[in-house]
């Protein structure tokens, strides 16, 4: 069968679909969390549309899964309430629970969220397209990072555990909450990169109202119960629906203290500018990137080409960190192009939860030929698609495209295409990846691949100025997930890691006392009868 033909025939006949992957459709989601309380909702909703297509007549179409609740701003309004009384500026059984008590908390929910592995998994493969090997992965590696959370709260709450006595004052510093978190995730990990700030924010002590992603939300319908079962009254509450309806006015409240947003630099603006006091608003923003591979001209193609592939085409390229475009020593290019061509049409494409598959159908509706666009354009400005059938698209698939060589101008230039597109780019001097780099909006990551280290040593020394983080001889990624994450210019604010995340969730906060012996009787009065849960020498093992 030729390629084109094997595209056209991508999509399974539903009795073909495995039972173990058929999910019961369609799932009609009423449910929302506030208060403590599953609500239901009568009104109007959104339908849901899978990445994976059903085969036709006139051409395949997506899967129609059910659909979620359109919620109002009443409802939106309802569910911020919840959360300010659960806080209740601080006095609020949440915020002033032992950080023991917190943690316990947590761990109950990640017991409760393993149950509800095998759905979510399900979910993963059919709303976003992801692998299952991939999808199992997100889910595992989230439960991972809620446990290593909780060790490194654990070890924050030991080093806070003691008092400082310094120029004539008792003092004990801890970590305090900031107030109630406003939580919205990505599509592309819709689990992972939620519960990310999610987590950390509710050990911490605030109070959280969060909002899924416009892709990826049945998926976390099975979790509602884990939440209502796992946390008092309101420390948790969702809302559904139109962002413009149910964000903005939330924002507008004034009563967000801290925005966490993984998305777009110009969704994340807008919504700062909502808020009427944005100088009280804190912000811990995962935005764009357009990370970039450097191949040298002495790098070794062995190991340069399987981390240039998987950089720029796992999980279709739809990864803030995947590398979107590379940049190729003129003298190394034919070789590279060669074999990294070879590579990428040896990659399995299908279903998600078929065995070994690489690259599969796209959610986002319109990207396959918004992409197939700027493939157009490229071309029409003197690139060539160098893969076959690249740039094909049939119904949600889009075949990945190889285009070079890419020039200033072109949209894949300097545009974020995130998608299975990857643009290729001769150069002479290091000073055209340099610059480059440099005259980027985005400063996330860069890949640099080459065996001199006096030549990538004066590579690194600048590059550590322009992006957060440089990796030799390896894809751009996030993880370990204990590794600080952020970007500068237009890619991020703020720092996640399982230790940082706590920090930028919480604020440096301490009681203070003059040394002299009434105070000093106080302080061992409050600390030896356990008067304060902040002031406090118990510390967790």
């Amino acid at each position: 069968m030729s390629l084109l033909n094997r595209i056209r025939s991508i999509f399974p006949e539903p009795a073909d679909i495995p039972p173990p992957f058929r999910p019961a459709l369609p799932v009609h989601q009423t449910e929302y969390l506030v208060d403590g309380e599953i609500r239901h909702w009568s009104g109007p909703s959104q339908e849901v549309l899978s990445a994976v297509c059903a085969p036709g007549g006139a051409g395949p179409s997506p899967v129609v899964l059910g659909d979620y609740p359109l919620l109002g701003v009443a409802e939106a309004k309802a569910a911020l309430e919840a959360a300010c009384r659960a806080y209740d500026n601080g006095r609020g059984a949440w915020p002033t629970l032992s950080v023991a008590e917190r943690i316990e908390h947590a761990a109950s929910f990640a017991r409760r969220m393993k149950e509800r592995r095998d759905e979510v998994v399900r979910w993963l493969m059919w709303e976003i397209g992801k692998t299952l090997k991939d999808s199992e992965k997100e889910f595992d590696r989230t439960v991972d990072y809620i446990t290593a959370t909780l060790d490194a709260l654990k070890e924050i709450d030991r080093v806070s555990s003691r008092f400082t006595i310094e120029g004539g004052i008792i003092g004990q510093i801890r970590r305090a909450p900031l107030g109630v978190v406003l939580c919205m995730g990505p599509y592309n990990y819709p689990l992972n990169e939620t519960f990310t700030t999610l987590l950390p924010a509710l050990l911490m002590g605030n109070t959280v109202v969060f909002k899924p992603a416009k892709l990826g939300v049945l998926l976390l319908r099975p979790l509602l119960d884990a939440f209502r079962e796992s946390f008092p009254p309101g420390v948790v509450n969702t809302v559904y629906g139109d962002g413009q309806t149910v964000i903005g006015p939330l924002m507008e409240s004034g009563k967000i203290d801290c925005l966490a947003f993984i998305g777009s630099s110009k969704v994340a603006d807008l919504l700062k500018h909502q808020h009427p006091q944005p100088h009280r608003l804190r912000s811990v923003l995962g935005l764009g990137a357009k990370n970039a591979g450097i191949v040298l001209g002495d790098a070794d193609l062995e190991r340069t080409i399987p981390e240039c592939v998987l950089g720029s085409l796992s999980y279709n390229g739809q990864r803030c960190t995947a590398l979107k475009i590379l940049f190729v020593h003129e003298s190394r290019m034919e070789q590279f192009l060669e074999r990294y061509v070879a590579e990428v049409e040896a990659l399995p494409f299908g279903m998600p939860w078929e065995a070994h598959v690489r690259i599969t159908p796209l959610p986002v509706p319109g990207k396959p030929q918004y992409l197939a666009n700027c493939v157009q354009e490229a071309v029409a400005g003197g690139a060539q698609v160098l893969n076959e059938a690249g740039g094909t698209v049939w119904g949600t698939y889009f075949h990945p495209a190889v285009v070079c060589p890419v020039k200033p101008g072109m949209a894949l230039y300097t545009r974020e295409q995130f998608g299975p597109v990857v643009p290729v780019v001769p150069f002479k001097t290091l000073d055209e990846p340099a610059g480059w780099v440099r005259e980027s909006h985005y400063g996330q990551q860069v890949s640099l691949f080459g065996e001199d280290p006096g030549e990538l040593a004066r590579l690194i020394d600048p590059l550590v100025n322009q992006v957060c983080r440089v990796n030799v001889n390896s894809q751009c990624q996030r993880g370990p997930d204990t590794f600080p994450f952020t970007g500068r210019k237009d890619s991020a604010e703020g720092t996640l890691s399982v230790s940082d995340a706590l920090k930028v969730f919480s604020i440096r906060t301490l009681v203070a006392a003059k040394d002299h012996a009434a105070n000093k009787r106080i302080l061992t009065d409050i600390v030896r009868n356990r008067r304060s849960r902040f002031l406090s020498t118990d510390y967790l093992l």
